[in-house]
């Protein structure tokens, strides 16, 4: 596919954001020009991460920060998206979160959330995890409750370190209880793309999924029926990219390549 060809077949563009339009308070070259000219295009930009320890709100006050926010632009979240999968496949029942207090109160706007007795229990990325916590989590699996997971990456780079992600705790209660999740909303899965349709009122063929992530961002798109661009400014080299069955529609030294 060339890039014009996926221009024109392209209304909404959906970003990751670490590795993919800043690499953690740096924009990505002329990324600023890059949006701003897709904008100018009347294209969606959508700026999509699995990251759930933080709220939409969050993410939108650092893209206004870094000079990225524009207006009519979306972040949405796993957490967002996980929500919204509960609020319409699980009306009325009881749903615990683990989660940081912020994506619990962001949640509860969409949700009502419960501390006891959960018919439905959700593993967020929670970075103030005590053992207190993963305890009563442990119970509520143990109790039979529906279990859900906000994404599956097992770790979470940060400066100098990768910290374990949700992926890496879900290792963990799978340990302590034998069970695995439900479902997992995030990238690569299906549910996060099936929200963007809802949220947008734009085909998911008429989306273009942007990322550094080969086996989330990539098989995301892919697995969404969605266009998709590899950038090779994060996480995934050329060579890197040849251990992953799924192929990305181009791939580019980074997003500033697109237009």
């Amino acid at each position: 596919m060339t890039k014009e060809t996926l221009l024109k077949e392209t209304d909404a563009f959906l970003f990751d954001l670490d590795g993919t339009v800043y690499l953690d308070e740096t924009p990505i070259g002329d990324v600023k020009g890059t949006l701003a000219r897709l904008r100018a295009m009347h294209k969606r930009i959508v700026f999509l991460t699995n990251n759930s320890s933080k709220t939409e709100a969050e993410y939108r006050q650092k893209l206004t920060r870094i000079g990225l926010w524009g207006e009519g632009d979306l972040v949405y979240t796993s957490a967002m998206a996980t929500a919204e999968h509960v609020a319409a496949r699980f009306p009325h029942k009881r749903v615990y979160l683990l989660a940081t207090d912020a994506v619990k109160e962001e949640f509860s706007r969409t949700v009502p959330l419960v501390e006891e007795a959960p018919d439905v229990v959700i593993l967020a990325y929670d970075t103030t995890l005590t053992f207190a916590k993963m305890k009563r989590f442990n119970e509520f699996l143990a109790g039979g409750a529906v279990f859900l997971a906000t994404h599956p990456d097992a770790v979470c780079p940060t400066a100098g370190v990768s910290m374990p992600d949700v992926g890496a705790f879900l290792e963990l209660f799978y340990t302590s209880s034998g069970r695995r999740p439900d479902l997992i909303v995030g990238k690569p899965g299906t549910a996060m793309g099936e929200g963007l349709e809802r949220r947008l009122g734009i085909p998911r063929a008429r989306m273009c999924m942007t990322g550094d992530r080969m086996h989330t961002d990539i098989r995301f798109g892919n697995n969404c029926g969605m266009h998709t661009v590899l950038v090779l400014s994060g996480e995934t080299t050329e060579e890197t990219m040849k251990n992953f069955p799924d192929r990305p529609d181009l791939v580019l030294p980074d997003v500033n390549a697109l237009v």
